[in-house]
């Protein structure tokens, strides 16, 4: 069974450590026989009405986990970690949600509100209704992004990757062969629907962010010559400071 864990709003302006990375460093922390599937970025609103670092974003853990008695720990272990790394003047926020909850599916619903629109704490908590979602600091206004990180990975369809597989260990280009050995789908955008063969490279400039689409790791690319392909987007810097509160 699938367990989401949803974190935002942890760090603040030039810090080290965003919320992207405290969620790829619990991984360290997941017991025996859990394993992290994969950590998932979701943007949300940009608007200056909204507090939030750099991009207003939050990220969402898939687990597996086939033992429900563990919910209870890996809880614990994630507001630890949250608690622990959290930087002092952050918002932080946690949501913890297994797949066949079926408070979900407003959760999903939330999520894409998040997208479009400014929101509250108290339709956050509304949306998760009988689902673990809490603050630790601050406003506590990261239990808006959290729960929608939650709701939004879950969809199956929204996101992109920050860590799935090693992501961040494969050579630059790659096979397309490589990458679907570790689960990672290559998908051709071109308008003419060439399909990438599995000896073809793929440049990714250094950088590999698989989307998640149809609940799994996909690779958008386009042509860039004959046996050659090159995947979207890039990497880009943080510019935008945090809103005064």
């Amino acid at each position: 069974m699938l367990v989401y864990i949803g974190f935002d709003d942890t760090d603040l302006l030039g810090a080290d450590t965003g919320t992207g990375k405290l969620a790829r460093n619990f991984e360290s922390l997941i017991p025996a026989p859990c394993r992290i599937l994969g950590v998932v970025r979701q943007q949300l609103l940009v608007d200056p009405a909204i507090p939030y670092t750099s991009h207003n974003s939050s990220a969402c853990v898939i687990l597996e986990n086939t033992d429900p008695a563990l919910d209870d720990l890996l809880l614990g272990l994630a507001i630890e970690h949250l608690e622990r790394s959290a930087l002092p003047g952050s918002d932080p926020g946690l949501c913890f949600a297994r797949a066949d909850h079926p408070g979900l599916a407003a959760l999903q619903d939330f999520g894409l509100k998040c997208t479009r629109q400014i929101v509250t704490q108290r339709e956050a908590i509304r949306a998760a209704d009988s689902l673990r979602l809490s603050g630790h600091g601050g406003t506590c206004d990261g239990i808006i992004g959290a729960a929608a990180a939650v709701g939004l990975t879950a969809s199956g369809w929204y996101g992109r990757f920050i860590e799935y597989s090693g992501l961040r260990n494969f050579p630059d280009p790659v096979s397309v062969s490589a990458l679907a050995q570790k689960g990672i789908r290559v998908v051709s955008l071109d308008r003419d629907a060439v399909t990438p063969c599995a000896e073809d490279e793929v440049h990714t400039k250094g950088w590999l962010r698989p989307r998640l689409w149809g609940s799994q790791a996909v690779l958008p690319v386009n042509p860039s010559g004959p046996g050659r392909w090159e995947s979207l987007g890039e990497k880009r810097n943080k510019k935008k400071p945090k809103k005064e509160e």
